[in-house]
């Protein structure tokens, strides 16, 4: 990628700078453990130092950069227990915003969740994974949006932004998609048809398909996690 960024563009060169590392973070283009500098970076974006900081301390602040003063910037490995707590926070806030649903269903919400499924399928079947994860997070804003909780999906995308990463590993296969897509299918069924424990079992089953993954990557790349 080189010289990509527009300066005149009405968004800020250190926005930019920073849309792009987080793509290269979150695709995997780079490496957890991947050391990355500001003058490294600057050169290949074809801007100065200045923006290529501010994008750094931004994605610090996401837990994606480890950034160290005096020593080399890396990708942020994951954190087992990081990992383990952010899921916890996710599931429990996604089993309160789905019993709500259930109780504030209606046939509008049921043709919006279709629709948002359809769109999924449609990457699903073009292979177009990166869409694909786009709009599984996009699934659970519509939940949350239909509900009048938007503050809520605010909290799930951030506990999801934490484990980013590993859902793109866990959809590297259509297999796993189909899987993913499967289970949205039976949580708008189950929304239709207002089963808060139906709703409530499959979301569990559905945020627990990382599991196995999670053990995998960390058997098979222990480098990609920090040190207990």
């Amino acid at each position: 990628m080189e010289k990509l960024l527009n300066q005149s563009a009405p968004r800020s060169t250190a926005d930019m700078v920073f849309d792009l590392l987080y793509a290269e973070i979150v695709n995997l283009e780079l490496l957890p453990g991947a050391k990355i500098s500001e003058a490294d970076v600057g050169r290949r974006f074809g801007v100065s130092r200045q923006p290529v900081r501010d994008a750094f301390n931004r994605l610090g602040n996401l837990d994606l950069l480890e950034v160290r003063p005096q020593r080399a910037t890396v990708v942020r490995r994951f954190s087992l227990e990081e990992i383990e707590n952010t899921r916890f926070l996710r599931l429990s806030v996604e089993l309160e915003v789905i019993k709500r649903a259930c109780e504030l269903w209606d046939a509008d919400k049921t043709t919006m969740l279709q629709a948002a499924i359809a769109a999924q399928k449609a990457a699903l079947d073009r292979g177009d994974m990166e869409q694909f994860h786009a709009l599984d997070l996009n699934f659970h804003q519509k939940i949350c949006e239909s509900i009048g909780q938007p503050m809520a999906f605010d909290l799930i995308k951030q506990c999801k932004q934490k484990v980013e990463r590993l859902c793109m590993l866990s959809l590297e296969h259509d297999k796993e998609g189909a899987e993913i897509l499967a289970d949205h299918v039976a949580i708008a069924e189950a929304l239709e048809v207002k089963s808060i424990e139906d709703a409530r079992a499959l979301v569990r089953h559905h945020l627990s398909r990382l599991d196995e993954t999670i053990v995998d990557i960390h058997k098979s790349h222990a480098e990609y996690f920090e040190p207990n």
